[in-house]
């Protein structure tokens, strides 16, 4: 289905919006990994083109990265990468879309995120011990982390999924009781 000029213009400008926000939201004072990037990229790839989707969770990461900071190239490839696959979970979303498949995919994204980011430091940080027994405490010591991303992953898929079907459902309303009126009206 093509998308007209004025409908690219829309995901633009929402699309933007998102970006302002992901990256107000990693500024502002938060628990460590407690962020919404994760359900950006989940939000994008239901709603928006598949271009738009991918670029959102870059565009969030790396506007925000400029003030933050960057880091070892190596672990940032995991990080943005690992926002990338949630990208793709929520194209498998698109055509899922249930309240449990909402929860089991933003779930799953924050298990991604915290099996490939922490591999990635316990890889190519010189912090852990190169063996089974590093990997492990690598994985330990990361639990809090898991925690913050798991609880902010299912907070911000909430409250994006939630509040565009809450107006969703306000416009169809609005419009349904416009019509009714207007047949109303028109049979005076």
């Amino acid at each position: 289905m093509e998308i007209s000029k004025k409908g690219k213009n829309i995901e633009l400008l929402v699309a933007l919006l998102f970006i302002l926000a992901g990256v107000g939201l990693r500024l502002l004072p938060h628990a460590p990994n407690f962020t919404p990037v994760a359900a950006i990229a989940l939000f994008g790839a239901v709603y928006f083109s598949k271009m738009t989707a991918l670029i959102l969770p870059i565009a969030v990461m790396a506007v925000s990265d400029l003030f933050i900071g960057f880091y070892e190239p190596k672990l940032m490839v995991a990080v943005y990468g690992s926002f990338l696959l949630s990208v793709l979970l929520g194209f498998w979303l698109k055509k899922n879309k249930k309240w449990q498949t909402f929860l089991g995919v933003s779930f799953l994204s924050s298990f991604t995120f915290f099996l490939l980011t922490n591999f990635a430091v316990f890889a190519f940080s010189p912090w852990y011990a190169k063996s089974l027994a590093g990997m492990i405490q690598c994985y330990l010591m990361a639990l809090p982390f898991f925690r913050n991303t798991l609880l902010g992953d299912l907070f911000y898929t909430g409250v994006f999924f939630g509040a565009f079907e809450l107006v969703r459902v306000l416009i169809g309303k609005k419009f349904k009781l416009h019509k009714l009126s207007c047949e109303n009206l028109a049979s005076v």
